[in-house]
C-alpha cells in the first residue's frame, strides 16, 4: 500500500502559494494543493517573536515523492528558512486514495 502525506508550506503572499500550488500539481508531485488564508502565524525569527499574515499550502502526496516535492518547493520559495513539514495519512476513504495514487507519479 502507499504510504501516503500530507506536507505544508507557508507564504507571505497569495500570488506565492498558487505560484507553489501550481508547479507542484504541474509536476505531479501532489494531486492537490490546498491554498488557504490569510492565517496569522506568530513565530521566533531573528532573535524576537515575529507576527505575520501569511497563506498556507496543504499538499496530498506520497512519501516516494517526498524528497522531489521538498526540492521543488525550495527551488520556488521566496523565504530563506520555508516551513516544510510532512505528516503520515493513515487512513482515508478509499476512492479519495485511489484517486491519489492515479494522480501522482513515482
Amino acid at each position: 500500500m502507499t504510504e501516503y502525506i500530507q506536507v505544508t508550506t507557508t507564504t507571505e503572499t497569495k500570488e506565492d502559494a498558487q505560484k507553489i500550488a501550481h508547479s507542484i500539481v504541474e509536476k505531479r508531485l501532489a494531486a492537490c494543493v490546498q491554498v488557504i488564508g490569510p492565517i496569522t502565524s506568530v513565530y521566533w525569527w531573528k532573535e524576537k517573536i515575529e507576527e505575520a499574515g501569511e497563506w498556507l499550502c496543504v499538499m496530498k502526496s506520497s512519501q516516494p515523492l517526498y524528497a522531489k516535492l521538498k526540492k521543488a518547493i525550495q527551488e520556488i520559495h521566496p523565504y530563506e528558512v520555508p516551513e516544510i513539514i510532512s505528516v503520515p495519512i493513515k487512513g482515508g476513504s478509499e476512492s479519495y486514495l485511489k484517486w491519489l495514487d492515479k494522480e501522482l507519479t513515482t
